[in-house]
């Protein structure tokens, strides 16, 4: 009841930062009913049916860690002086935020149920969806329970441990609060490196021995390869990228507020030191996402979202396209959140500086430098393992 009062009085720009989740919970809701209805539909196939599960968890993941970006926003969660008054304290206050999150998935999960239906014209009608993709046999009932609650659940669970006591406490900083200084390099830098290589490494070898022309000689050890090596290695790429986004924006700051900088050099790279570990984690996830898609795109083109694979068997089709919008989608809107909420922790400072003189230009300036300065790194980076990943499984 609580977690419905304070979302009921929140701000419009909040509303609309919820109505995201709902349409992305939504959107993962449809894409795991359909993997219900096609392995419903074809038994035999579990391999297939188990592909199809396992790309859902991406736009899972990327669903889940947008509910987490907007429950960090969220006004609920930084009022901490006066919900410890009434009787709150941080666990019942993450516990609150994160009911609220089950709430907003749960309206989406209802949304992407009903729009499955309707698609395949369960509610009456005529089926809107091609049967390849949507199925037509009697789904059941547990099994669409499940799955629909696993959507809200997983992302309570991540808002839960994202706003525990101790790990993240999203509150507004006061004029009163003790300047910031840019901190030391996050420790994920070498660690993403090596994970990314480590990657890359085992793509190049698991795509050596695929299919009857391997070229490789076998490891010890029992070293997976294959599709299944593959995928490990670009998962592992992923992952290294992740790990050392928040490193590499921090080594950008340094970088710019470097020798003799003039003012907005050194501004811009201070902001970026400061803000690595809360801008660099959403863009590493956007890095990931970017250099999958291109991978995916070299290896299949656009016949990846074609309705009918090879020899006219059914394939992912419109569903791949669906789960990479999600993704991206998601990812986007995270760092787009991430921004709003380093704009939103600099405030203080932003006015401090403006009360001494500071020209709004000079400000305006620092920011693009900061803007620019990262999408041409970051792009470049992201453009450079996309292409060694997508090497490998191109040839």
């Amino acid at each position: 009841m609580l977690a419905l009062r304070l979302g009921r009085g929140a701000r419009p720009a909040v509303h609309l930062r919820r109505l995201l989740v709902v349409g992305a919970a939504a959107g993962t809701a449809f894409l795991l009913l359909a993997t219900l209805g096609h392995a419903v539909d074809t038994p035999g196939d579990s391999a297939g049916s188990a592909l199809r599960l396992a790309w859902c968890l991406v736009p899972l993941a990327a669903t889940a860690q947008l509910a987490v970006a907007v429950a960090r926003t969220d006004p609920a969660a930084r009022l901490h002086d006066g919900m410890t008054a009434a009787g709150l304290g941080p666990v019942r206050l993450a516990l609150v935020t994160a009911a609220t999150t089950v709430l907003i998935c749960a309206l989406g999960s209802v949304l992407g149920l009903l729009a499955f239906l309707r698609l395949r014209g369960s509610l009456g009608g005529a089926p809107l969806g091609p049967e390849a993709l949507l199925g037509r046999a009697p789904l059941p009932y547990a099994a669409v329970g499940v799955l629909l609650a696993s959507v809200p659940a997983v992302a309570a669970a991540a808002t839960a441990v994202a706003l525990r006591p101790g790990r993240s406490e999203p509150s507004a900083p006061c004029a009163d609060d003790p300047p910031r200084t840019a901190g030391r390099t996050p420790a994920g830098l070498p660690w993403g490196v090596a994970l990314t290589a480590a990657g890359l490494a085992l793509e190049v070898y698991a795509a050596g021995h695929t299919g009857p022309g391997a070229r490789l000689l076998p490891l010890p050890g029992g070293l997976v390869t294959g599709e299944a090596g593959v995928l490990t290695g670009w998962l592992l790429s992923a992952a290294g990228l992740v790990l050392a986004a928040p490193g590499l924006v921090h080594l950008i700051g340094r970088v710019l507020g470097a020798g003799r900088s003039g003012a907005v050099r050194l501004l811009a790279g201070r902001v970026l030191q400061e803000e690595s570990r809360r801008l660099g984690r959403p863009l590493g996830v956007l890095m990931a996402a970017a250099s999958g898609g291109y991978a995916g795109y070299v290896v299949y083109g656009p016949g990846a979202f074609a309705l009918q694979g090879p020899g006219g068997r059914a394939s992912f089709g419109p569903l791949t396209a669906l789960g990479a919008v999600l993704v991206l989608f998601c990812t986007v809107l995270c760092v787009l959140t991430a921004v709003a909420e380093s704009r939103t922790a600099r405030s203080a400072t932003t006015e401090a500086l403006r009360r001494l003189g500071t020209p709004a230009g000079l400000l305006r300036r620092a920011a693009a430098l900061r803007a620019s300065v990262l999408l041409v790194v970051l792009a470049a980076v992201t453009g450079g393992v996309a292409h060694l990943a997508a090497g490998p499984l191109a040839s």
